[in-house]
């Protein structure tokens, strides 16, 4: 499949650009291929550097709560000054690596809802950069996120929605100034016992740091007070399913232990 779109124009006259990418899926840590295609405008263009850089859009906390804004990252640069002549065509072909910490935006055969991520242009001609519009990539889980996932949504969760959040998870070690968490509703055997539960991956090339948060609900003295369990997986998996369960259950005993310490 070709995905091409025409990103963006540098003033009256001046050379036009279009990214083009060979296939938009990519699983994280995988490679997309595609190439930038030149054409010179009515004069000549000096080309200082042209650059693509992952964007998503992040929640972010501020003094009336949370906001949304754009997030640059991992920036690659493909070219460095050169002059394009009126009327030139000049194309760039470039392998683009995509960080192993990316958010999912597939799951299932199907979007992720609320989280976006794709690949920006920006383009340094005369000293101004001209950035284009984005270019969507279709995240797919490696296949130890996807057992995680699976072993949620057997244990009765279903899907409500996904974002991105600016900042870190405490003691994981980040490529990304963001991390994404994946919302789930619980099932019958946990619906009492907690309101939400949120995952997040943490991926390295050794495995994936699995993070399970429990939104609870408050007690009669206390307001809702958040549990946070992790555990480690190799990327060849194993008894993921287990492991899920066990911690999901540690998070609840923890919850009953708490308003047991209260209410005792």
């Amino acid at each position: 499949m070709v995905f091409k779109r025409l990103l963006a124009s540098v003033g009256i006259g001046g050379p036009s650009i279009d990214t083009v990418l060979a296939d938009a899926n990519v699983r994280p840590g995988g490679q997309v291929q595609g190439h930038i295609d030149l054409e010179g405008g009515e004069v000549e263009s000096h080309i200082n550097r042209i650059a693509l850089e992952l964007r998503t859009r992040a929640e972010v906390e501020t003094d009336d709560g949370e906001a949304r804004t754009t997030v640059d990252a991992a920036a690659v640069q493909l070219s460095g000054p050169f002059v394009l002549a009126p009327g030139e065509r000049h194309r760039i072909p470039f392998s683009y690596p995509v960080s192993i910490q990316a958010p999912l935006t597939f799951a299932w055969g199907r979007s992720l809802p609320g989280s976006e991520l794709g690949l920006r242009t920006d383009l340094d001609i005369g000293g101004a950069v001209d950035a284009t519009d984005l270019d969507p990539l279709a995240v797919h889980p490696l296949p130890a996120q996807q057992a995680v996932l699976d072993a949620v949504a057997g244990l009765g969760f279903s899907l409500i929605r996904s974002d991105v959040e600016r900042g870190r998870i405490r003691g994981a070690r980040q490529e990304l100034p963001y991390y994404q968490e994946i919302e789930f509703r619980p099932g019958p055997d946990y619906a009492g016992k907690m309101k939400e539960l949120e995952l997040s991956f943490v991926a390295d090339a050794e495995g994936v740091l699995v993070v399970l948060e429990a939104d609870k609900r408050g007690g009669l003295l206390t307001e809702g007070v958040d549990r946070v369990g992790g555990f480690r997986i190799p990327h060849q998996g194993g008894d993921v399913g287990a492991k899920v369960k066990q911690q999901i259950d540690k998070l609840v005993q923890r919850r009953s232990g708490l308003m047991g310490d209260l209410f005792g």
